[in-house]
């Protein structure tokens, strides 16, 4: 398999299916586990590898974003983030939209995990928290604190509540606007609403749209075709947090599905002439072997959410949550407590170490570098031509 999407045959992807009873097939798919780098002949030095990556006119060192959950991005670790070189995405329509005291509602969480052996009670109390209106003022406060410090501002809406939320967001700074939802297409249809009509919705925008998730080749197409400069591949799903398979049936083999997208992105860069649309991995991304396996199968980036919750000044103090967590009838995500706080390290150093760690979770990125080194490539559009194999 090749780095850009697979062998194709007549215009049409090939794929493997199998039959899983009378008159009916299905696609063999794979996750990022399923996958190996292959080394090249070649070796370099990692002091010659560049991570960086660019998309519209932002340029970043690291290819990360942050899953927008508020267990892992306040407006400080935004800031942070962008500091060292990756991109905070802020959800605006969590916690810092909604209270005044957020230390005081992460604490509400982090008293319910610790007094009740019911994971649904944290579940329950989160719910509650994201009861409470989206407030202007503390939403345009919050993105003013990361405008200020000087880093590139991006912030997260649904579908639901995109067009309503949009222009205050544009208003108060951000710079790069991600549409996300757990799944997403060009057109989100809502009871008593207009449907959202990504292309149009893009086309009245003067910033650069990150959307997703998606998990096929044809929903990635459609999402380039709106006009988007980035699509998010997945639904931030990691072990033993996020349910979205459990609750709706629908999971993403990730490396199967970052192949797809990149093959999506070649055929519309074909079909327009040029104009290239970013692939973002979000989903099945623990440690840094599989950032390193993900920008193999063809991610330009990837968003971390649950390996940056580790960290010692991560806002959820130890819990991690993705969005899905509060919706008010039907939660795909647990609240779960993140690993034992006597490995807990900062940021920086979880990013870039050192380590002692020999599990992959800390030195996130100067594993990536490492990985591109040792297999003798020099950027990461070049590493996602790297040889991958298929375990048994």
């Amino acid at each position: 398999m090749d780095g850009e999407g697979g062998r194709r045959e007549k215009g049409h992807h090939v794929r493997d299916l199998v039959e899983i009873g009378m008159g009916r097939t299905a696609r063999r798919a794979y996750d990022l586990d399923d996958v190996e780098i292959v080394p090249s002949r070649r070796t370099r030095s990692s002091s010659v590898v560049s991570t960086a990556w660019q998309i519209d006119a932002y340029r970043f060192d690291l290819p990360l974003v942050t899953h927008p959950t508020d267990a892992i991005v306040s407006p400080g670790t935004a800031v942070a983030i962008g500091e060292l070189g990756g991109l905070g995405v802020l959800n605006a329509e969590g916690l810092w939209a909604r209270h005044a005291n957020v230390e005081e509602a992460i604490f509400r969480l982090v008293r319910a995990a610790e007094d009740s052996d019911d994971p649904a009670a944290v579940v329950r109390e989160l719910q509650e928290l994201h009861s409470a209106p989206i407030r202007l003022d503390l939403l345009t406060e919050a993105i003013k604190t990361v405008r200020e410090s000087g880093v590139t501002v991006a912030a997260r809406v649904s579908p639901q509540h995109a067009a309503e939320l949009t222009p205050d967001l544009i208003a108060a700074g951000v710079e790069i606007l991600v549409v996300q939802g757990t799944i997403i297409s060009a057109e989100h249809v809502q009871r008593d609403a207009e449907p959202l009509n990504l292309k149009e919705f893009i086309g009245r925008l003067d910033v650069p749209v990150i959307a997703g998730g998606v998990s096929d080749y044809r929903t990635a197409m459609h999402l380039m075709r709106t006009g988007a400069a980035g699509v998010i591949v997945g639904h931030g799903y990691t072990e033993g947090v996020t349910s979205t398979d459990r609750v709706l049936g629908i999971g993403t083999p990730m490396a199967t599905a970052i192949v797809d997208a990149a093959a999506a992105r070649r055929d519309y860069l074909d079909e327009t002439g040029g104009r290239y649309v970013h692939v973002l991995a979000d989903g099945g991304i623990t440690t840094s072997g599989d950032i390193a396996k993900a920008i193999a199968c063809g991610a330009d980036a990837v968003m971390l959410g649950a390996p940056l919750a580790t960290a010692s000044d991560a806002p959820g103090q130890g819990l991690y949550w993705t969005a899905a967590a509060a919706h008010p009838s039907l939660p795909r995500s647990r609240v779960v407590a993140g690993p034992d706080s006597d490995y807990a390290v900062d940021l920086k150093t979880l990013l870039f170490g050192p380590s002692s760690d020999a599990e992959g979770v800390v030195n996130l990125f100067g594993a990536l570098r490492r990985a591109m080194a040792k297999t003798g490539y020099s950027d990461l559009k070049e590493f996602q031509r790297v040889g991958l194999t298929v375990r048994g």
